[in-house]
């Protein structure tokens, strides 16, 4: 190895980013490693790659010590001294054993490490980008429909969109513009992994986020969202500013920003309520569109409340096969029993 190589492994670490002296020890640990292997020695072994012109020498370590037991680890105090007279005995003296044919295996060597150090670094940053994306909504590009799986194209990154994670009854084909949900970024022997979702409840408040500025400036607060993709949503909004209504900064001039996000989510509903402190109020609105009558707190600390409402209206409190009642209760937090007007007085 030579000054060629020093310079082009500085601008490779300069490039990828990668701190030039940990890739010198990456080297030299490899090389250490190359050395025993091709050697079969037992000895404690130090290599050493000069920073400026690449030379590279194997050094044998050597323990001082008054009498000798192994001499591949020891060296007594009189030879150790014939090196330098400050030796004493524990001190660690380095012998040159630099074999001839060495520089070529630590070329092999060496450029194997370089390689798979900027995979590494690579993938590290990979990884550092997304993760400072979890939680955030990105623009992907479908590559491959496989089966149910589907490969989505994050630009730096590839990520499959499972069966579990996609809104039901949406279709996908090669070269679709999608947006998802990045639920989690892990790190992994083979890179980093983006779990991504367009189920998520997550989805739906990004996309709100991005369709309406009051969100984004922090004034309307989305406080929960109760989801079952691909039929229905529920979201709770709540206003810093009494001035400005929670509910129409989210659904917008003629429905234009909800509407948007409708278009997004493949025609899912959306009923967008009143955050309230006042359990009462906030599981009224919760239950919207339908009226409640009365609502009773039967237990604060489990709870669980009982809501009354007009016997017309019985059916759309519960809704279509109870998804209006389960969605009501999953946004509050809350056991909600319904019950019809005429149920209560028999």
């Amino acid at each position: 190895m030579n000054a060629e190589f020093i310079e082009a492994l500085n601008s490779i670490c300069e490039e990828k980013g990668i701190p030039k002296d940990t890739m010198f020890e990456a080297i030299e640990a490899a090389l250490v490693s190359a050395y025993k292997k091709n050697y079969g020695t037992s000895q404690n072994v130090k290599i050493v790659m000069d920073r400026e012109t690449g030379d590279v020498k194997v050094y044998a370590q050597k323990t001082v010590v008054e009498e000798v037991y192994n001499d591949l680890l020891e060296i007594s105090l009189e030879e150790a001294r014939k090196i330098n007279k400050k030796y004493q005995i524990g001190d660690i003296v380095d012998i040159e054993v630099t074999p001839k044919n060495f520089g070529r295996i630590a070329a092999q060597n060496a450029k194997q490490v370089v390689i798979q150090r900027i995979r590494e670094a690579e993938r590290n940053v990979i990884y550092e980008e997304f993760l400072a994306k979890e939680t955030e909504v990105v623009t992907g590009i479908v590559t491959k429909v496989d089966k149910k799986n589907v490969l989505i194209n994050l630009g730096r990154v590839e990520a499959i969109l499972s069966p579990a994670e996609q809104i039901p009854g949406e279709t996908f084909a090669p070269g679709d513009r999608v947006k998802v949900y990045i639920v989690e970024v892990k790190k992994t022997t083979k890179g980093p992994q983006i779990l991504i979702s367009r189920s998520h409840p997550g989805l739906v408040k990004r996309l709100f986020e991005l369709e309406s500025p009051e969100i984004q400036q922090g004034i309307v607060e989305i406080r929960s969202i109760a989801r079952e993709a691909g039929s229905r949503t529920k979201m709770a909004v709540f206003s810093r500013d009494e001035n400005v209504d929670p509910v129409g900064a989210c659904v917008g001039y003629k429905g234009a920003r909800v509407q948007a996000v409708v278009n997004e989510l493949k025609g899912e509903k959306i009923d967008i309520v009143k955050w309230s402190s006042k359990p009462q109020e906030f599981i009224m609105n919760a239950l919207s569109p339908a009226k409640a009558l009365s609502i009773e707190i039967l237990d604060e600390k489990e709870k669980v409340a009982r809501v009354i409402v007009p016997d017309y209206q019985l059916s759309l409190a519960i809704g279509k096969e109870g998804q209006n009642a389960r969605l009501a209760a999953k946004l509050t937090g809350w056991k909600i029993d319904i019950k019809s007007e005429s149920m209560v007085k028999s």
